[in-house]
């Protein structure tokens, strides 16, 4: 699945531009910093949300076209089963509504009456729906029917073969949408306790009157400051913790993603929603990062 760069895209990536010139000369010359982050946060979002919205569109297109892919070939074993030869049968079937697939259904029964061979025709409709199940389907087809198979068994194998794999994915996704709510509530959570100890427990501990000595001493206790900061110097746990809340993000939309769909692409969505909201909700609430 790709995604080509349209001109529309130019819109959002305009009034992100926009959006980031305004926020930097409010917080340079106009000294306004409160919302300068969470400002930041949304002209970037607004510059790659078409991307993601064409994304989830193309996603959910192409779960379309292997769905309907499969009603179209139980057509095509059913006219094959009554004695009607493939190009004429691509032909009757081509009349029907398979949604997202019609354009390409319709094209391939124009290269049949057009007298294109069949297995070529297949390669360019397989090529053309940009589908990799539909890609491995009909080169099973076209390698079974070369090597001298039974274009009736070979459809019917196929489509026996799709109805498993739709069947599992089905499965799949059944069985991880719970946990893939589960992650994001589990990474909100997270958030929730790094913000609890930035804005409520490590102001109460400062309270206490520690001085500089013993404020970095405090944070080569607790595990922040080994090798990054020196007794007598402070840690910069604002930084640490936006930081440890960004990797979270990451690697917990990586895992999701592969985990649901099983492609790493998925999961670079997740991880950027994840990124994305995190970096929102700190910048809103504390004012920067």
């Amino acid at each position: 699945m790709e995604l080509e760069f349209k001109p529309k895209y130019l819109i959002g990536i305009s009034i992100s531009l926009i959006l980031i010139i305004v926020d930097l000369y409010l917080y340079f010359l106009l000294e306004i910093k409160r919302w300068f982050f969470a400002v930041l946060v949304v002209a970037i979002s607004i510059g790659w949300i078409q991307f993601w919205i064409d994304f989830y569109n193309e996603s959910k297109r192409q779960k379309e076209i292997e769905v309907k892919f499969l009603e179209y070939t139980r057509n095509l074993v059913t006219n094959v089963k009554s004695g009607v030869s493939i190009p004429k049968a691509i032909v009757n079937v081509s009349n029907e509504d398979y949604g997202a697939l019609i354009p390409y259904v319709k094209k391939l029964a124009r290269q049949m009456e057009w007298g294109i061979p069949f297995h070529k025709a297949f390669v360019t409709f397989a090529n053309d729906t940009k589908n990799k199940v539909i890609k491995r389907a009909i080169a099973i087809i076209i390698e079974a029917d070369e090597s001298g198979g039974d274009i009736e068994d070979i459809l019917t194998s196929v489509a026996e073969s799709m109805i498993n794999i739709k069947k599992m994915k089905d499965e799949r996704r059944s069985i991880t949408f719970t946990q893939i709510v589960q992650g994001y509530i589990v990474f909100f959570v997270f958030i929730g306790v790094m913000m609890v100890l930035q804005l409520w427990l490590f102001p109460q501990i400062s309270g206490f009157g520690f001085g500089e000595e013993e404020v970095g001493a405090t944070t080569n206790i607790l595990g922040f400051g080994g090798g990054l900061v020196g007794v007598g110097e402070r840690a910069n746990l604002d930084f640490i913790f936006f930081s440890m809340i960004m990797i979270q993000g990451f690697f917990a939309g990586i895992m999701l993603g592969k985990f649901s769909e099983g492609t790493l692409k998925q999961g670079l969505v997740h991880s950027i929603i994840l990124i994305t909201l995190a970096a929102l909700i700190v910048t809103t609430a504390k004012g920067g990062i």
